[in-house]
C-alpha cells in the first residue's frame, strides 16, 4: 500500500512538474458558412484544443495550477474545399492574489484570419519553418499572451516571449497571409508586436507590472492603496498616449480593461479621481460610457 501511495504520488509531482503553459478553450462558430454541421470544424476544434494545451511553449517550469487561462473563438466566414476565412478573437487572464477573480489581460480581434487545413493533417509547430499560417497566427497569439502574463509578475518579463513573436512574424512575412508585414495596416500582429518590442512604447511594461503586481495583487490587503498604486499604473501609460495618440497598442490595453478599471474606482474605500477621468477620457475616448459610470 505504500509503495502505491508513493508511486501515485510520484505521478501526480510529475505532472505537476510537466504541466504545460496554457489552459486554453477553443471555440469555432461556422454559421456564417451556411455548412455549421460539417464535421471537419468539431475535428478542427478537437485538434487545436489538444495542439495549444499539450504543447511545451517554454523552457519554464509551470504547476497545473498556473497554467494561464485564456480562450480563442474562431468565427468562419467562408469555407471552401480546404480554405478557411474568418476572424479569431483572442482573450486570456490572470488570477488575482487573495481572490478569485481573474483579472483581463489580453482582448484581441484578428480579423486578418485565414488558412488551410485538411481534417485530421498533423498540427505542428516550428519556429524556424513556416508551414501553415493556421499555427503561425496560433503560435503568434500564444507566445503574446505569455509574455503579457509575465509582463504582469515582472518588469519587462514579457520581452523574451515577444522576441519569439518577432520571430514568428519574420518567417510568416514571406507568405501571401496578410498581418505579417508593414503594410498590412495599423491593427495587425505585425504592428501590435513592433509596439511591443518598441522603446516607443516602453512605459506599457512598466504600467503593466505596476497595474497587476502592486494594484490589483494588493486589493485584498489594502484597497486604498491599490487603487492608489493602479492610478499611478495609468497615469505611466499617458507618455505613451502622448507620443502616439490613439494608439492600437492602448486601445487593446482598455478593450480589456474598460470593464475592470470602472468596477475597480467604483466601490471601496475613496481616493481622488480627478486626473484619473480625465486620462482615461484623453487615451480611451470610446469607452466614456465606462468613465461616467466612476462615481467617486
Amino acid at each position: 500500500m505504500r509503495r502505491l501511495f508513493l508511486f501515485l504520488s510520484f505521478l501526480i509531482s510529475t505532472y505537476a512538474l510537466q504541466a504545460q503553459e496554457l489552459n486554453c478553450t477553443i471555440v469555432i462558430d461556422a454559421q456564417q458558412t451556411g455548412q455549421p454541421n460539417q464535421q471537419v470544424f468539431a475535428t478542427l476544434e478537437q485538434q487545436l484544443t489538444e495542439f495549444l494545451n499539450n504543447t511545451k511553449w517554454t523552457d519554464k517550469v509551470y504547476l497545473n495550477q498556473e497554467r494561464i487561462d485564456c480562450n480563442m473563438s474562431i468565427v468562419i466566414s467562408e469555407y471552401s474545399g480546404d480554405t478557411f476565412t474568418g476572424s479569431i478573437q483572442v482573450q486570456s487572464s490572470r488570477p488575482i492574489f487573495g481572490s478569485t477573480y481573474d483579472s483581463p489581460i489580453y482582448n484581441y480581434n484578428d480579423r486578418q484570419f485565414s488558412f488551410k487545413y485538411t481534417e485530421f493533417q498533423p498540427l505542428n509547430f516550428n519556429i524556424n519553418t513556416f508551414e501553415s499560417n493556421l499555427i503561425s497566427v496560433i503560435a503568434y497569439h500564444v507566445y503574446t499572451i505569455i509574455g503579457l502574463d509575465a509582463d504582469t509578475f515582472e518588469p519587462d518579463g514579457g520581452k523574451e516571449y515577444f522576441e519569439v513573436a518577432k520571430q514568428i512574424i519574420n518567417t510568416a512575412a514571406s507568405s501571401n497571409y496578410a498581418g505579417w508585414r508593414p503594410t498590412d495596416g495599423n491593427q495587425s500582429r505585425y504592428r501590435y508586436n513592433d509596439a511591443m518590442l518598441s522603446s516607443v512604447y516602453k512605459e506599457f511594461h512598466t504600467a503593466m507590472y505596476e497595474y497587476h503586481l502592486n494594484g490589483l495583487d494588493l486589493m485584498s490587503q489594502n484597497q486604498r492603496d491599490a487603487k492608489l498604486k493602479i492610478i499611478d499604473a495609468i497615469a505611466t501609460l499617458k507618455g505613451i498616449n502622448d507620443r502616439r495618440p490613439n494608439s492600437f497598442l492602448l486601445r487593446t490595453f482598455f478593450d480589456a480593461k474598460s470593464d475592470e478599471i470602472q468596477a475597480v474606482f467604483s466601490g471601496g474605500p475613496q481616493v481622488e479621481i480627478a486626473a484619473l477621468i480625465e486620462n482615461l477620457n484623453r487615451m480611451a475616448p470610446t469607452k466614456r460610457n465606462n468613465w461616467t459610470e466612476i462615481k467617486f
